[in-house]
């Protein structure tokens, strides 16, 4: 029988107060069951705020350094368990093994990176204007944070949002996705082995309106980091904004790959299989649109639509499935409506995407990769994020009508060029509407040490991960101090 599972506040994991509840299901076999957790709302927010409340002006004035020594001790224990882990995210969110052990490694890399952070929350001095006075800036933790994370990277995003939350002195109160709930468990073991004190990080389970709406809206919370749907973010920013709490939000992408005619058409064709479909496109950053020169559309399309007929969907744990199960029922119906209404707008179809229900596939959310050609630039295919390993292609005739088609979404996440000539490729840098650019690689990916986000609809706020991912966490003092031993004088503002 799978064990139930309680919110973990204050140190503790508190016992629902009622049955009601909701069931961990494997998407690869539905009739698994990986755990029960509790239906919490307002009642538990505010248990959790409190435990926040009271640990942190301990955790503040924990020196940076010991801070940072605390996530180096997670980073120890997570890496022993690291096989285990990506076995579990298999298993509850559909990843294949190598995706898993990939993003496992990813979540390290940013506690590794935050570790450090502890050392470097370095301020600034400045020539004042006056004599004898020395001027100085100091970064301090906000307080209690919020922090709202997806299914789709159940250990890598929870991480590069709390890490940077925890080192520069913040407490936590974390609702983790419905769909993912046993890794967010799995997380804050572990942080609470490696030493975390009781209240600094507090998770609450349930649903986004009955747990996120309570903590989004409480004056005690000084601000709110969440990925997500851009309805659910727009809705949230627009709750925070009245009362002028602070937000950062990752939201989705329509990303497009370019394919220049004197691309490396191979390698080309590879990077948009591994980005549409990889992760079963469940990816913000997912190849969504090939835009390829109409000189090589017919080849470049066969060896996308080659490589996708490659791929063996299903279930995670089998070490030959190179193409998981989608993560829930609702995911998997999107992506079935999008595929009908690209058919229905009339685009061509390559692989017309289908759910698999034979044999081993009889239980699991499975589904094949869709490949459209012929896409209208304004259609619904084009335009509205999908989520799943479907791929819009559209032909252009020169790099500036690549530029135009690729800017032609509401969505500015990343992009990616294949060419040869460094003045295409340099001037598509420039010219493209998007957080990342990639040359001659994937749209999927990011580093610790470098921004992860998006301009006009794909985000808001401060970027995620890196300096700037710490930066969020805090607010910035500026100090003034006379050491004259006398009246002031000059001009003062």
């Amino acid at each position: 029988m799978a064990q139930t599972y309680g919110n973990f506040i204050g140190g503790r994991w508190l016992a629902p107060d009622a049955d009601e509840g909701f069931e961990d299901r494997s998407p690869s076999d539905l009739r698994v069951v990986l755990g029960r957790f509790p239906r919490s709302g307002a009642a538990e927010v505010d248990k959790a705020i409190q435990a926040a409340e009271r640990a942190l002006p301990g955790w503040a004035r924990t020196p940076g350094p010991s801070r940072g020594r605390v996530l180096l001790r997670a980073h120890q224990i997570f890496t022993s368990r690291k096989a285990e882990l990506a076995e579990l995210m298999a298993r509850e969110e559909g990843k294949i093994q190598r995706e898993a052990l990939g993003e496992i490694q990813k979540g390290l890399n940013l506690l590794e990176y935050y570790a450090g952070e502890g050392l470097r929350m370095e301020g600034v001095t400045a020539p004042s204007e006056l004599p004898s006075n020395l001027l100085l800036t100091l970064r301090q933790p906000l307080g209690v944070v919020a922090v709202i994370t997806p299914w789709n990277f159940p250990f890598a995003i929870p991480i590069w949002k709390l890490a940077p939350a925890l080192v520069t002195g913040n407490t936590v109160v974390m609702k983790p996705a419905s769909a993912t709930p046993l890794m967010a468990v799995r997380i804050a073991e572990v942080f609470q082995e490696a030493g975390l004190p009781d209240g600094v990080l507090n998770l609450v389970f349930g649903g986004g309106g009955a747990v996120g709406d309570p903590l989004v809206d409480d004056p005690r919370v000084r601000a709110v980091s969440f990925t997500g749907s851009n309805a659910v973010g727009q809705r949230l920013a627009t709750r925070a904004a009245g009362r002028l709490a602070k937000v950062t939000l990752e939201l989705g992408g329509k990303n497009a790959v370019v394919v220049m005619d004197d691309a490396d058409l191979e390698l080309a064709a590879a990077g948009v299989a591994d980005g549409a479909f990889g992760s079963t496109g469940q990816r913000c950053t997912a190849t969504s649109r090939l835009l390829v020169h109409e000189r090589v559309e017919p080849k470049v399309t066969e060896l996308v639509a080659q490589a996708a007929r490659s791929l063996r969907v299903g279930p995670s744990l089998d070490p030959e499935t190179t193409l998981g199960p989608v993560v829930d029922e609702t995911q998997l119906e999107q992506n079935l409506a999008a595929v009908a209404t690209a058919i229905r707008e009339g685009a061509e179809p390559v692989l017309e995407g289908r759910r698999v229900t034979e044999g081993e596939h009889a239980h699991g959310l499975f589904m094949t990769p869709a490949i459209f050609r012929r896409v209208d630039p304004g259609s619904t295919l084009a335009q509205e994020e999908v989520f799943g390993p479907v791929l819009a292609v559209t032909t252009f005739s020169d790099l500036d009508e690549a530029v135009a088609l690729t800017n032609r979404v509401r969505f500015g996440l990343t992009a990616s060029i294949y060419t040869r000539n460094i003045n295409r490729a340099l001037r598509f840098v420039e010219d493209a509407q998007v957080g990342m650019v990639h040359i001659n690689s994937p749209t999927v990916g990011g580093e610790a040490a470098v921004p992860f986000g998006g301009v006009k609809a794909s985000g808001a706020g401060f970027r995620e991960m890196a300096k700037e991912g710490a930066l969020f966490f805090t607010e910035i003092k500026t100090v003034f101090i006379d050491y004259t031993g006398s009246r002031r004088s000059g001009n003062l503002y």
